[in-house]
């Protein structure tokens, strides 16, 4: 069993920066897979990013260049940098970690980009 909690979420103004950090329970952290998504209002939940066990990376288009995802598996915390924030960006942010069949998932943290 693993138990993930988000945080860094808030309020920024477009072009501002946020870093967002989901910290897990349990051992063994190293061998999952981590995921970022978002949910905006009334949509469904999106990928935004991965990192695999080796340290590969992946990223939905509208990201790339402006978000990096990172873990530090003596931390067991994954992170997501997120910069030149942009409007449309506004979402709840969860992680999740894989392996197999196993898939765990956060309770999110808000992210709201806005003048």
């Amino acid at each position: 069993q693993v138990q993930l909690v988000e945080s860094g979420g808030g309020l920024v103004q477009p072009g501002g920066s946020l870093r967002l950090s989901c910290a897990a329970s349990g051992r063994r952290f190293g061998i999952y897979g981590l995921n970022w998504y978002r949910q905006a209002p009334g949509l469904q939940r999106d990928w935004v990013a991965s990192i695999t066990v080796g340290y590969d990376t992946a990223y939905v288009d509208s990201v790339k260049g402006r978000f990096t995802i990172s873990r530090d598996n003596a931390k067991n915390t994954v992170y997501l940098q997120m910069n030149s924030l942009k409007p449309e960006d506004t979402a709840v942010y969860y992680c999740n970690a894989q392996n197999g069949g196993y898939l765990y998932w956060g309770q999110g943290t808000q992210v709201t980009v806005s003048s």
